[in-house]
């Protein structure tokens, strides 16, 4: 029989809707019911293609005895935390304050009958293990948990009065500091702490691809010419793509890599991590011209536009597992890639040892496909052969929510690579104008919504910052002044809604929670409105926009001066600051003609504003410089007004 999720949109808690556990979604009946009946609150928190969601729902929410004790002791609440990223960031935030170390998912909170937290983990076995350091499985942490509450245990409500009192308490910068272009010598330093020169990357493993300290990197070289910089970047980017993390077959990159070599991915796709790998692959071709890099920048651009859109509009991740096990849509045995390919190729062994397959395998006796050195002449065509084997498989599950932020994020890398193919701008117009139809209704922005259906969840910060941000793109790509009054608004509705003196609030609908400058699993929606405030306070000329982006850098320079690793988008934004922008007019059909020699050019950045100028007129905040006729002379030209 199914539970209270049975009339949820979202993916993530359909499916948790026939799970024995009477799961009620985020609303207010269950936080009444708790307190009317004097029962703890259980909240757990996942996302639809969560490897360990996955698990922790098989081992414990279909447990019997397990939803036994949670339907009889507990108000038990499902999240989606893609759908209600607000509500998760405060329970990160419980994670961090309970544990002293930072959560993940599946996130398991246990608050009492007035919702404090007092208990927060991870994934929980059902069954506690002798000398494990994880401590109580469920059942006995459950029973425990009901007893304390039957009892009115003092201790655990003292706990949980004093776990609120520090969540609800916003720790201010120490002191400003003065915006200096030398944070970035520091930037460097610490990211050389953590590099590693054999794989690239800058963590063990686990490994994520942070793309935004990659990105970060190439406007350092841009700037300075620095060698370190441009190797950590490249040999990152090249040892990501050369197979695992990076699928060779469909294309698009996988969340993490679980080994240091980038071998062995955790199989979900994620919209946001190929949204801004797509730009960091693109703008590294534009300044260094390896075809190795658009290729791949196409290649994920395509495998979401051919496996994760509908009607313009992108859906939000694919699921790691199929057929119940992790990764087996993505993986071949020795013999049927033999097989495929043996009546094809007189070179067969050379073949298969180029794409790393062997008898003994790479991942649990089969092969994730890898190129670690040349690949293949026939690439191509054993590409090809590869897909077609795998369209007999079960594709993993697709989430088909459409999320705005994320969205938007692809929208920019789309009108980014649209500076090289035209195709991908058009298609990225196509979608803007998809993404607005179906989020901004009535005058008001929306979070997310499935597929075909009514959004409900209003927008967050993010949504606000990476639309304003994506905007102001399709301005720079294609000069119509529309998406100068869209990204005005959205920006204006932002500073009302989020924004006071210096500090940005993520939410405004359950939990006033101070949004990250921090680049964690994605940007900062700071960093990033910051970023879409510079560039309109440059183009329309309204310097309050400038104003509100200086206020936000500089309250939150004290941690930028020490740690900039951590904010590397910031980090970006305080170069903008410190160094100027250079804004290139000239006649729309100039800038339009030559959109791939502008997107080319050196310096980082670079606006693009058409007016009656038949030259390329270089300005900045208050005056004009030089120009040219000549595209060849911009670099040069830009680099002394510097």
């Amino acid at each position: 029989m199914s539970n209270k999720l049975t009339y949820e949109d979202s993916p993530y808690l359909q499916q948790h809707k026939n799970n024995p556990v009477d799961w009620y979604p985020w609303c207010d009946e269950a936080f009444e019911k708790a307190q009317k009946e004097n029962k703890a609150v259980f909240i757990s928190i996942g996302y639809s293609s969560c490897h360990w969601c996955h698990v922790m729902e098989e081992n414990v929410f279909e447990n019997e005895e397990c939803a036994k004790i949670l339907n009889e002791n507990f108000v038990s609440i499902k999240v989606d935390r893609e759908e209600r990223p607000d509500i998760d960031k405060h329970f990160q935030e419980v994670h961090m304050l309970l544990n002293r170390r930072p959560g993940g998912w599946p996130t398991s909170i246990f608050c009492t009958p007035q919702n404090k937290p007092f208990f927060a983990g991870t994934y929980i076995p059902p069954e506690s293990r002798a000398g494990s350091i994880e401590g109580m499985g469920f059942i006995e942490l459950t029973k425990l948990i009901a007893q304390k509450i039957n009892e009115n245990d003092e201790q655990l409500y003292k706990n949980a009065d004093e776990v609120e009192g520090f969540i609800n308490h916003y720790e201010h910068p120490k002191e400003a500091t003065l915006l200096k272009e030398d944070f970035y010598k520091n930037f460097l330093h610490q990211v050389k702490n953590n590099y590693d020169p054999r794989f690239g990357g800058f963590s063990v493993s686990p490994k994520f691809p942070q793309a935004n300290t990659l990105n970060t990197l190439l406007t350092i070289d841009r700037l300075y010419d620095d060698k370190a910089a441009r190797a950590m970047l490249l040999d990152t980017l090249n040892n990501m793509s050369k197979g695992g993390i990076y699928d060779l077959i469909d294309g698009g990159f996988c969340r993490y890599s679980v080994d240091e070599r980038w071998l062995v991915p955790h199989f979900e796709k994620m919209l946001y991590d190929n949204a801004l790998l797509c730009e960091v692959y693109t703008k590294t071709y534009l300044i260094y011209k390896d075809e190795q890099h658009l290729s791949i920048a196409k290649s994920i651009a395509d495998f979401w536009l051919n496996f994760m859109s509908e009607n313009g509009l992108f859906y939000s991740a694919s699921d790691a597992d199929s057929q119940g096990e992790e990764g087996s849509y993505f993986i071949y045995t020795y013999d049927e890639v033999k097989q495929a390919l043996n009546d094809k190729y007189e070179n067969l062994d050379k073949v298969l040892k180029q794409l790393g397959v062997t008898q003994t395998g790479n991942f649990e006796g089969k092969n994730i496909i890898r190129i670690d050195a040349d690949a293949p002449e026939e690439f191509a065509e054993i590409k090809t052969i590869l897909q077609n084997i795998r369209k007999d498989r079960e594709y993993p599950f697709i989430d088909k929510k459409i999320q705005t932020s994320w969205s938007a994020m692809m929208l920019k890398s789309l009108f980014i690579l649209g500076s090289i193919d035209n195709k991908y701008n058009k298609i990225a117009v196509n979608s803007l104008n998809e993404l607005l139809k179906t989020m901004y209704i009535d005058e008001k922005l929306y979070h997310t919504t499935l597929i075909h259906k009514t959004p409900k969840i209003e927008a967050f910060l993010e949504d606000y910052a990476f639309l304003a941000d994506a905007i102001m793109s399709a301005y720079k790509y294609t000069g119509k002044d529309i998406y100068l009054i869209q990204a005005q608004r959205f920006i204006n509705i932002a500073l009302e809604k989020f924004y006071k003196n210096g500090v940005w609030n993520f939410s405004d609908i359950d939990f006033e929670t101070k949004a990250e400058i921090s680049d964690n699993t994605y940007t900062s929606s700071v960093a990033v409105i910051i970023e879409a405030m510079f560039s309109l306070s440059s183009i329309i000329e309204d310097e309050k926009y400038a104003h509100f982006a200086f206020k936000t850098l500089e309250y939150n320079s004290y941690e930028l001066a020490r740690r900039p690793v951590l904010y590397p988008k910031m980090l970006e934004q305080v170069l903008r600051y410190t160094k100027g922008e250079r804004i290139i007019k000239s006649t729309q059909d100039n800038l339009s003609n030559h959109i791939d020699k502008l997107s080319a050019l050196k310096y980082p950045f670079i606006l693009l504003k058409s007016d009656s100028n038949s030259e390329y007129l270089i300005c900045g905040d208050k005056s004009c410089f030089s120009s040219t006729d000549d595209l060849e002379e911009l670099d040069k030209l830009i680099i002394n007004s510097i």
